[in-house]
């Protein structure tokens, strides 16, 4: 997509600014010993000053790596920089840990970022028990250029159980916290990474606070078995925390691949998730912009919004310029009856999720191209659905459906022999395009 260089453009302008002035000092890290050097990469980040540069050669590395400080963790290119967690009674493999730097009284304050400034970039990490790399609390972050891949280690898929999990990890037992794992984080970017052959792939939850204004940009989430490829989900607070969830609102995820997620035993995976847990009334998914991804050959629905209790806020989300193609049903309390590239569903709750947009994407190879199934007015603009009799938009609640000013993949519109079709009541259909839309590298 010709748009996504923009976007690299700016990553790199973000990397800049993140990784400190030009003065800063370095610590040196080398597995081989060399004078001036340390040989763990631990010692070289409880050497290094705020601000200062942790610099790992070459090799790989069996340890526990805990940044507690703001500070640039930079390996010498993730090919070549592995971080081995096998030995790791931690359980994580690159741990940023801002939650163990907050006080009660920060906690009865409301304020949950414990560290800032913070970047990590070019490492493989494997073999951690739970995440490969997990941030707490913390806020302008920048994880980059890493491989995150085979993590989620003891994690028994057969029983849903993940033994050890911190009881702060409140919704995890199903996937260990997957490969990247971002909880109660602000203002932080991650980009260019590529997350494969863990539980899951990138996760943002809101346990021990507000998840919010971060940048998931240019990702490669693929052949994660057992879970979604990126999520976002509001959970159930963690204990001596607050009584109502924090909300996961206002992240962008852009320019992504998220492909074959959740097609292993027991897989569970959509593309691309905003969700709000059935574990608490109030969770709060809102006000996040899903753009220019691409989500091909997920176990379930390429793109899914669900909602699955009385109580929840899943609304203002936008669904904009993704491409979605072969991907499988959705199940449970948002089934749909084939493979569906859009799920907008409040299951069986009456949830409804209002403010809700999909515009401007394009939908092939699927045989439900958007279901939906709330009491709110969805609005469906300016896709271009597949036709050949497929349908192309499926009501299966009580909700009306604006779907007015779509290409259904032929000019006679959704009641035209080989365009797509309606299924179900309350759809406006009336006028549609009458050629694809141009989506600009589409």
């Amino acid at each position: 997509m010709a748009h996504i260089h923009s976007w690299a453009v700016l990553c790199t302008l973000f990397l800049v600014s993140a990784g400190g002035s030009a003065s800063a000092a370095t610590v040196c890290v080398n597995a081989s010993p060399k004078p001036g050097c340390y040989t763990k990469i631990a010692d070289g980040i409880a050497a290094a000053h705020p601000g200062e540069t942790v610099q790992v050669a070459q090799g790989t590395y069996h340890e526990k790596v805990i940044i507690n400080k703001s500070l640039s963790l930079v390996g010498f290119g993730a090919s070549n920089t592995i971080l081995d967690a096998s030995r790791n009674n931690n359980g994580v493999g690159i741990y940023v840990n801002g939650m163990d730097n907050l006080r009660t009284q920060d906690i009865a304050d409301g304020n949950l970022s414990g560290l800032s400034d913070v970047v990590v970039r070019g490492f493989t990490v494997t073999n951690a028990k739970f995440e490969g790399i997990l941030v707490s609390n913390a806020s302008n972050v920048t994880v980059v250029e890493n491989h995150v891949t085979g993590n989620n280690t003891i994690l028994d898929a057969q029983n849903q159980l993940c033994r050890g999990l911190p009881d702060w990890e409140t919704s995890e037992g199903f996937d260990c916290g997957e490969g990247i794992h971002l909880v109660a984080v602000d203002h932080s970017l991650i980009a260019n990474n590529r997350v494969d052959h863990n539980a899951g792939g990138i996760l943002l939850t809101d346990e021990t606070g507000p998840n919010h204004d971060n940048q998931l940009v240019e990702n490669t989430v693929t052949e994660n078995p057992i879970d979604c490829g990126i999520t976002l989900a509001s959970h159930k607070p963690a204990p001596n925390y607050a009584l109502t969830p924090y909300g996961v609102f206002h992240n962008t995820i852009a320019f992504n691949e998220s492909t074959r997620n959740g097609v292993g035993a027991l897989g569970n995976g959509v593309g691309i998730g905003l969700f709000t847990s059935g574990g608490h009334a109030n969770t709060a998914t809102y006000g996040n912009v899903v753009i220019g991804n691409r989500t091909t050959e997920n176990g379930h629905t390429g793109i899914a919004l669900h909602a699955h209790r009385n109580g929840a806020i899943l609304i203002d989300n936008v669904i904009v310029g993704n491409y979605i193609a072969r991907n499988g049903a959705d199940t449970g309390d948002t089934s749909t009856s084939g493979p569906t590239g859009v799920n907008v569903s409040a299951g069986n709750s009456a949830v409804p999720l209002t403010g809700t947009v999909i515009s401007g994407n394009a939908i092939n190879d699927e045989a439900i191209d958007v279901a939906v199934k709330t009491p709110a007015q969805i609005e469906i603009h300016l896709n271009n659905l597949q036709g050949d009799g497929a349908a192309g938009v499926s009501n299966l609640g009580g909700g009306a459906v604006n779907a007015t000013q779509n290409w259904w993949g032929c000019a006679g519109g959704p009641t035209a022999q080989g365009c797509s079709t309606v299924q179900g009541a309350d759809i406006i259909f009336t006028p549609w395009l009458t050629r694809p839309f141009n989506q600009g590298g589409h």
